[in-house]
């Protein structure tokens, strides 16, 4: 076939396969070790989220994606409860490098904000670092709003912790 073009398949879908859970865990890790230089403080508290997801979550109110591209997982998000009435956390959004550039990321942020609304949140919060970038755009583009940051030492490095927050009754968060 000349310059035939291959068309990739990208669907996002429920994590309830087997296996998912471990890939969010194994891929984090992996990840963040090779793009940052993270050390397994990080894998660490991805797999007490998982597991905390895993052992208790209420499927009406807590949920996790995965992003598939060609069959194969590509990225990830979950959407938990917190500690508040009417607030969720958006935890662990993760696209590998090879599916990036196709949307997956503001695809698995969008599929968590539509269920955090169906499930009556009024706001969501997320935590991550500055070094973040292209998920803070993502961030910015649904309305979250930076609310603190500061410096930290985590995962073996200086790293600026951040916290983010959207008003899902604001109109910026309708995007």
């Amino acid at each position: 076939m000349p310059n035939a073009t291959h068309q990739r398949q990208a669907v996002i879908r429920r994590a309830d396969r087997p296996g998912d859970l471990g890939w969010v865990v194994m891929a984090h890790g992996e990840l963040y070790d090779r793009q940052f230089g993270w050390n397994t403080e990080f894998e660490a508290l991805v797999a007490k989220i998982v597991a905390e997801y895993a052992a208790r979550h209420s499927p009406a109110t807590e949920a996790a994606w995965i992003a598939e591209v060609d069959g194969e997982r590509a990225g990830c998000v979950f959407l938990v409860a917190d500690d508040r009435p009417g607030v969720a956390k958006l935890r662990v959004l993760l696209v590998t490098p090879a599916a990036r550039g196709l949307g997956l990321g503001t695809r698995l942020v969008e599929e968590s904000l539509a269920f955090a609304r169906e499930a009556g949140y009024r706001r969501v919060t997320l935590w991550t670092t500055d070094n973040l970038a292209s998920a803070r755009r993502i961030y910015e583009h649904f309305g979250f709003l930076l609310t603190d940051e500061e410096p930290q030492h985590s995962f073996g490095h200086d790293l600026v912790s951040q916290n983010w927050t959207l008003d899902l009754h604001d109109g910026l968060a309708e995007a």
